[in-house]
């Protein structure tokens, strides 16, 4: 279990600095376009590189939102149950998603091969890497799914949306 918590972090470690990467680059991105609007000589590049990172913002940023609990979650009807019960939906639910992305990671590897014969008109990017953000998302929320699986069958969490980013209370 101690693999599975150390694999764990190791991920949300670099995929959170991907995010910030990705986050980062869409801000640059915006900020040439403004200046450049205001200017009179906005790079065309620049639209296309926004749409880009934020592609890769949504895609990696889903697998850590599922982890963290900032995903929608329909909380209210699991709480109302008994503990049970709703442990079980929540079991129900991560196996669902795991159980969705591995389903789709073919589809999505398909879709990202058929890109590599495309290329974006203004930055001439080979668009199996922008196709690639649907794999990302997809084998990401599998895998904190999964996880989150393996840690509901082992006890070592209940299945409840983890804010790690909050403050604890007392």
């Amino acid at each position: 279990m101690r693999f599975v918590q150390t694999l764990e972090t190791i991920v949300t470690a670099v995929f959170r600095l991907l995010v910030g990467l990705a986050f980062l680059v869409l801000i640059g991105a915006v900020l040439m376009q403004v200046v450049g609007r205001l200017s009179g000589a906005s790079p065309v590049w620049t639209e296309e590189l926004s749409r880009f990172a934020l592609l890769y913002l949504a895609a990696i940023g889903a697998g850590l939102a599922l982890r963290s609990g900032d995903l929608v979650n329909v909380d209210i009807v699991c709480e109302a149950l008994p503990e049970r019960v709703s442990w079980v939906l929540r079991l129900i639910s991560a196996l669902l998603v795991a159980g969705i992305g591995l389903y789709l990671l073919p589809m999505a590897w398909q879709f990202t091969r058929i890109g590599h014969i495309q290329t974006s008109p203004a930055l001439g990017l080979r668009m199996s890497f922008v196709h690639a953000t649907m794999f990302v998302m997809l084998a990401l929320l599998a895998f904190f799914a999964i996880l989150r699986v393996v840690g509901m069958l082992t006890g070592a969490e209940d299945g409840r949306a983890n804010n790690f980013d909050l403050p604890q209370e007392d």
